[in-house]
């Protein structure tokens, strides 16, 4: 049987937010060495075949990733005021 351990650990409402992610990464660095451990859903794989079938369907009405990409980049800078 599993220990159970007090969930949030002690001294974690104690940290900075910064504090607390670099804490959850280092727990899920823990417990997976590669992608290759992760189990993927079936609803993540019935996600990604839809969407392929509809790029398969209609190839030209995608748009490039680094289009996407320099869009998002331009969104996030502007929101923080850069």
């Amino acid at each position: 049987m599993a220990q159970l351990v007090p969930n949030p650990p002690p001294g974690f409402d104690k940290l900075s937010v910064d504090e607390k992610i670099e804490y959850v990464e280092s727990l899920w660095d823990a417990i997976v060495d590669g992608p290759e451990q992760v189990a993927v859903p079936d609803w993540h794989l019935e996600i990604l075949r839809e969407r392929l079938d509809a790029h398969d369907a209609n190839p030209n009405e995608g748009r490039p990733w680094g289009e996407v990409r320099d869009e998002l980049q331009f969104r996030y800078s502007a929101s923080r005021g850069r």
